[in-house]
């Protein structure tokens, strides 16, 4: 089963607070639809540019890009 890295981008000076905070509703999300996220973190690439991520199962991205509308993502390489 592939895995994919749904990724939410955020900007500016607070985005890597917004990005941790995102972070937390995802934690909620998957707990309440019993989803299995296998890894929920943030990546700061600049102090203007952060991204919180969650690599799910490849049979959970349609639900999960309706229902939490990601900005992009990637397969995973396993």
């Amino acid at each position: 089963m592939g895995k994919v890295k749904l990724i939410w981008d955020f900007r500016g000076p607070a985005g890597k607070r917004t990005a941790e905070h995102h972070c937390i509703h995802l934690n909620d999300f998957i707990k309440m639809e019993n989803v299995h996220g296998e890894s929920i973190k943030v990546i700061e690439f600049s102090e203007m540019h952060a991204s919180a991520i969650m690599i799910i199962n490849e049979e959970d991205v349609p639900f999960m890009r309706e229902k939490l509308k990601p900005h992009r993502g990637q397969r995973v390489e396993e």
